[in-house]
């Protein structure tokens, strides 16, 4: 963490000082806003923390409970949801309170007594080190308070108004406030009463029976299967041995179960196997007891047993796999013709099963991939078109995501007298652990995202994919550091500057050169579209590394491109160089050429391009095609801070 950048911060440095909209917030919902959020789930709350770090905008949450979610569904969180963690500096809090996955148990009928189980395999969570970060479980209620927490604590001191539905809303799509929204007070004083209130965007995170898709017209497409489960968390004593292992169960013929461990060290959830569903009466099973489940349970873990002495919540539930016809409220057929201004996220746009762990973490994703988008438009750095884009990429996103957990959720449920080979389920669950550990989301090439011409370059950042971080010796205190941890979410674009092979100089080398062209040439993208009265990286976090061990050379030595200077103080940053020691390499590691590469990375954490360091042309083509020339830009009156007040 860097601070004191400002001068010296003697309190908190998470907590940063109110700005703009976060001065004198508040507290009843305003007439107009720029952004409406609808929901305070996974998908909202990212929203929500994101656009409170950029306090010119008025960005508000509103949800229909009383107060914040005090126990959630969702449990499982997986290694790209940690990394987004990191970004907005939770990601070591939320795992040294979370249970941390290791390996996964399968347990089969013993061959030799069927009707007793045994433990047939172990598989390793992580067997290939696809994240430094682990696959960990904790409440989602949780997550959702490390997210609000960050946004109370950002300049635009967001917090949501709790007691607060959606009713309805009209989109007048040429209007500068397009959005008409009612809403009605759940809670206190106002119970019942409706009011209007208006907005530039509105963004609906407000779950499966999402009131925001329905008033855009869009509705769930997709199945239900005919089979049930129970979900229970629960506190057990049990002979059971893996009882704090993840576990795949499968009796003979009492039903499967699907264990997963729960943070603190005594709570566990089960999935419970309740069989086929009556087609002709599917609503009686929802009505099973939790009795029932848990003698289920027993009979399914035979010749162990289960005494529950405490059931923390539990539920019933027929696996579904829908997704929405739409994203945003543009109609198909003037897709490409108009910008969007409403759009839905999360369990609003796709529903499946829980046990595959990737309800709460797809909407993450999706909140993320928005949040920086909105940000960017509604402070005039990037044209309306830039919102088009989250509908195009999140759809996919979706589909692939009802596509695997349709076969995996049907794995789960099938007899074990049914499978040709008894080792079928652990080889797919090894085969296909990238999709739900987060990372084989790719983008295709679009206005933010280049196409692979120059892979060849740096196979390591396949370009769409997301960046996996690696690390590197920063040069101002000689310490590893992982690339991507230092990825903040604010909004900036990363260019990684993978220096050629020829030593750190100031002039006489691609890298010298590329720097030059950064920082003097009028026309390349960081002197464009950098404001001249902020910081030089304000837009562009912009890091060398170069492959040199660190002790071959001094910051000195290297071009001022990579050295940004911060404001008020204009003091030097030397903290963007890097380079490879004690035996170790990134360019190597990364398969980065020793011709240098240039990787750039979406400010959600996407590589966006892989290019030479000699591509200047490109690299200006691929900003001016998503960012507004200076020309265009309208800046924004400037918004000072409770400190400027008291000065002036």
């Amino acid at each position: 963490m860097q601070i004191h950048v400002r001068g010296y911060e003697s309190g908190d440095p998470r907590v940063k000082p109110a700005a703009g909209h976060g001065i004198d917030r508040p507290t009843e919902l305003p007439d107009r806003m720029d952004v409406l959020i609808v929901g305070t789930g996974p998908a909202a709350v990212v929203v929500l923390a994101q656009l409170s770090r950029f306090p010119s905008i008025d960005a508000r949450a509103i949800e229909r409970r009383p107060g914040r979610l005090a126990v959630g569904q969702a449990d499982g969180i997986q290694a790209r949801s940690v990394e987004t963690f990191q970004a907005f500096g939770f990601a070591t809090e939320v795992t040294d309170e979370a249970y941390r996955n290791v390996e996964m148990c399968f347990w089969k009928p013993s061959p030799d007594d069927p009707s007793k189980i045994v433990r047939a395999s172990r598989a390793p969570d992580d067997a290939t080190g696809i994240s430094e970060f682990p696959h960990i479980y904790v409440n989602q209620s949780r997550i959702l308070d490390y997210f609000l927490r960050d946004a109370v604590r950002a300049p635009g001191r967001a917090v949501p108004d709790y007691g607060i539905e959606f009713v309805d809303c009209t989109i007048d799509p040429e209007a500068e406030y397009a959005v008409t929204a009612r809403v009605r007070y759940t809670a206190g004083a106002r119970q019942g009463e409706e009011r209007t209130v208006r907005a530039k965007y509105l963004v609906g995170g407000d779950g499966a029976r999402s009131a925001v898709r329905a008033s855009l017209g869009h509705r769930l497409e997709g199945e239900a299967s005919m089979h049930a489960w129970g979900v229970m968390d629960v506190m057990a004593n049990t002979d059971f041995p893996d009882f704090q292992v993840k576990c795949s169960i499968q009796s003979q013929a009492a039903g499967n179960i699907l264990l997963i461990p729960r943070e603190g060290g005594y709570l566990s959830r089960m999935y419970v196997d309740l069989g086929e569903v009556d087609e002709h009466d599917a609503g009686a099973v929802r009505e099973t007891p939790i009795e029932a489940m848990i003698d289920a349970a027993n009979r399914i873990l035979s010749p162990y047993s289960l005494d529950v002495r405490a059931v923390t919540w539990w539920s019933v539930y027929e696996v579904a796999h829908r997704i929405t016809d739409g994203f945003d409220d543009v109609p198909a057929g003037l897709s490409g013709q108009r910008s969007p201004r409403a759009f839905i996220m999360g369990d609003a746009c796709h529903t499946h099963s829980a046990k595959a762990g990737q309800g709460m973490n797809v909407s993450i994703q999706d909140g993320f991939n928005l949040g920086w988008k909105l940000a960017a438009v509604l402070e005039r750095r990037a044209p309306e078109s830039l919102l088009a884009t989250y509908a195009a990429e999140r759809k996919v996103v979706a589909q692939n995501l009802i596509d695997f957990d349709r076969e995996w959720s049907a794995m789960m449920a099938r007899p074990v007298d049914s499978w040709e080979d008894p080792d079928e389920l652990e080889r797919w669950y090894l085969a296909t652990m990238e999709f739900p550990a987060g990372f084989m989301t790719e983008y295709t090439e679009s206005p933010i995202t280049l196409g692979t011409e120059h892979q060849h370059l740096a196979t390591g950042f396949p370009v769409g994919k997301r960046f996996k971080s690696a690390e590197a010796i920063r040069r101002a205190d000689n310490r590893w550091m992982h690339l991507g941890h230092l990825h903040e979410a604010d909004g900036r674009w990363r260019v990684y500057v993978f220096a050629d092979a020829a030593a750190p100089g100031l002039a006489g080398t691609p890298t010298a050169d590329f720097a030059r062209w950064w920082v003097e040439d009028p026309d390349s993208p960081r002197v464009l579209y950098t404001p001249g009265d902020g910081d030089d990286d304000a837009v562009f976090d912009t890091k060398v590394i170069y492959q040199q061990d660190y002790t071959a050379f001094d910051p000195s030595d290297v071009p001022p491109a990579f050295k940004p200077v911060k404001v008020p103080f204009g003091l030097v940053d030397t903290n963007q160089i890097f380079a490879s020691g004690h035996g170790r390499d990134i360019h190597r590691d990364r398969g980065i050429s020793r011709d240098g590469a240039i990787v750039v990375v979406r400010p959600d954490m996407y590589v966006a391009a892989v290019l030479p360091i000699s591509a200047r042309q490109e690299l200006t083509r691929f900003f001016a095609g998503h960012m507004l020339p200076p020309a265009q830009r309208i800046r924004p009156e400037p918004i000072r801070s409770i400190h400027d007040r008291i000065r002036l």
